[in-house]
């Protein structure tokens, strides 16, 4: 059977076909559909799970490989930071069963913080690399990682990237495996990572690379396709398909599928019959730097940046100083839009309220929230990785405090990424006596990424009921003896709690509690807060045009500028009411029936 895939349902596809007993993973653009088509097509074969935090998935999914079961990790590229702590050690230890860590770059820095290379990784954690450049390819990578994982005894990484996790293409579907969990059978020497039997497993990682590099020369992986000797082409992912565009059957192609180790001895015999190499990769020259080393003369960085997502037009200004036609239209007639909140999020009348303190300096964290820096709220000072809201507002509170700054710091995360590793940051910050006002923004479920399930939701990844972690008690539970639960859509609220949680020169906390605006709801949200999506309208005649609720940011607001007057978008609008707050005049009320 053929159909055609993203990569990441491929992915998907190939962790069953693989016979994988277990994955788990923490949702993340590219990322997230891998584990989502995982637990909507294959629950019944595959044990899939959300974990709290990347760290978890890889500690979780190599806990599967050693009980017997193949396993799989997922993440995206600044995932693998946090999961870098065990993956650095299995690589030493080796698998039972086979184990294939998914990394999904984000090169363009599409949804991430950054546009890390994450085939370093590979190099550094001295473990096997694949890297698809179709959905077909993904899908028979997870097959081909999963045997290469038990054959050299190491975990393999699978590099995708954003082109690759969600373009389409066909995939030609294979059976699933039937592979038995290997019965457990305890290894001390193997698993124990102490003294004196740490030190033999070292050398077993060199001289598995060294069996790798064999296999990778000799593998159907790495592929030429010969068209002449005057041009040569090394690539991989989907640069290859950009390089195919551009250079066409003008060049000779090495097409590698494992780039690491590197076929090096294939690339020397490639190199050999061309007159000019190139080698175009994104980003980093991990390749290039690799095969220079080796004494092989190539062009790289040179020409192609090592700055943003590759295209076939970047590829051919790069080397041929060519550009391919484009449609042109009037760029000055396209409105810069910023990024903002939805309508009706609840996080919009929070930081509406918020961004009005003075003297404060405010630590976001990576989330919906981190929008808060955006016009017009101006809020967010600065944001740095999952986690980081509390701890960094700590360390930058003691500084103040020491130098008799004025300001005062408060830190903002969500309920997710509270779970994903801001207790451990929460916890640094009562632990050392901070006077630092931390904020949990909880809008019961993990937004940005598209509404997975996490431990404070009730559910697990396939809909099970589950055991609710109630953010209140675990805040207690770290120490915080000041805390306060609100709606942040009620502004005055919000200012009463945010002076309240200043007037302590100890931890507080503020937990704000509300739904996200998109979140399909339960019946325990139905229960708790109530019917309350009832769009509102505009009295004309009282409106006076004066623009307070545009202030507040929302998108259902539209403020005409020949009528001087504001409307409502009904289709936007859910009834938040901080527009009606804000509204000096009193124009604004809500209107109709409710869900």
């Amino acid at each position: 059977m053929k159909q055609i895939l993203t990569g990441n349902e491929a992915v998907a596809r190939g962790a069953l076909e693989a016979g994988v007993g277990f994955a788990s993973a923490y949702p993340g653009t590219p990322s997230t559909e891998i584990l989502e088509n995982i637990g909507e097509k294959y629950s019944d074969t595959i044990i899939c799970e959300w974990a709290p935090n990347e760290k978890v998935a890889m500690e979780a999914a190599i806990g599967a490989s050693v009980m017997g079961a193949r396993s799989m990790a997922v993440m995206k590229h600044v995932g693998v930071n946090v999961a870098a702590d065990p993956l650095f050690t299995f690589a030493y230890t080796g698998v039972t069963g086979g184990m294939v860590l998914v990394s999904a770059d984000d090169p363009g820095q599409h949804s991430s913080q950054n546009e890390q290379d994450n085939r370093n990784y590979a190099k550094s954690a001295k473990i096997l690399m694949l890297e698809p450049s179709n959905s077909q390819e993904a899908k028979d990578m997870v097959v081909i990682g999963m045997e290469l994982s038990e054959q050299f005894d190491s975990p393999v990484l699978l590099r995708m990237t954003t082109r690759i996790c969600h373009s389409k293409s066909i995939v030609e579907f294979g059976e699933p495996k039937a592979v038995k969990v290997i019965p457990y059978k305890k290894n001390y020497a193997k698993y124990g990572i102490m003294f004196p039997e740490i030190l033999k497993l070292h050398p077993k990682v060199e001289q598995r690379l060294k069996l790798a590099e064999e296999y990778s020369n000799a593998s159907s992986l790495n592929v030429e396709e010969w068209n002449g000797s005057k041009v040569g082409v090394i690539s991989a992912g989907v640069a290859y398909q950009y390089a195919k565009e551009v250079f066409g059957d003008k060049a000779s192609y090495l097409k590698l599928g494992m780039t690491y180790p590197l076929p090096m001895a294939k690339i020397l015999a490639f190199a050999d019959k061309v007159d000019k190499l190139y080698v175009i990769e994104e980003l980093e020259p991990f390749m290039e730097e690799q095969i220079k080393a080796a004494g092989i003369d190539c062009v790289g960085k040179e020409l192609i940046t090592s700055i943003g997502e590759l295209n076939p037009d970047i590829v051919k200004k790069a080397i041929f100083n060519e550009e391919n036609n484009i449609l042109t239209f009037n760029k000055g007639l396209v409105t810069q839009r910023p990024a903002t909140f939805c309508a009706g999020c609840p996080h919009r009348g929070f930081f509406y309220q918020l961004a009005k303190e003075k003297n404060i300096v405010i630590s976001s964290d990576i989330g919906c929230y981190g929008l808060s820096g955006n016009a017009p709220y101006h809020a967010k000072d600065f944001a740095f990785c999952m986690g980081s809201g509390f701890s960094s507002a700590h360390g930058a509170a003691k500084v103040a405090q020491k130098h008799g700054a004025q300001q005062r710091l408060v830190g903002v995360m969500g309920d997710s990424t509270f779970f994903h590793s801001g207790m451990t940051s929460m916890l640094d910050a009562v632990y050392n006596n901070s006077n630092t006002l931390m904020c949990i923004l909880d809008n019961r479920i993990t937004g940005m990424t598209g509404h997975q399930e996490n431990p404070g939701s009730g559910f697990t990844l396939d809909g099970e009921a589950s055991t609710v972690t109630d953010i209140y008690q675990v805040v207690k539970a770290l120490g915080v003896k000041h805390i306060r639960v609100i709606n942040p859509l009620k502004l005055q609220d919000v200012k009463d709690a945010v002076n309240w949680g200043l007037s302590f020169d100890e931890p507080a906390v503020i937990i704000t509690r509300w739904p996200c605006a998109l979140k399909k709801l339960s019946q325990a949200d139905k229960a708790e807060f109530g019917n309350y999506k009832i769009p509102v309208t505009v009295e004309a005649d009282k409106c006076i045009g004066c623009k307070a609720c545009m202030r507040a940011g929302c998108p259902a607001l539209i403020y005409n500028m020949e009528k001087r007057k504001v409307t409502t978008d009904a289709v936007q609008c859910i009834g938040c009411e901080v527009c009606i707050q804000v509204c000096p005049k009193k124009a604004i009320k809500k209107v109709g029936a409710g869900e």
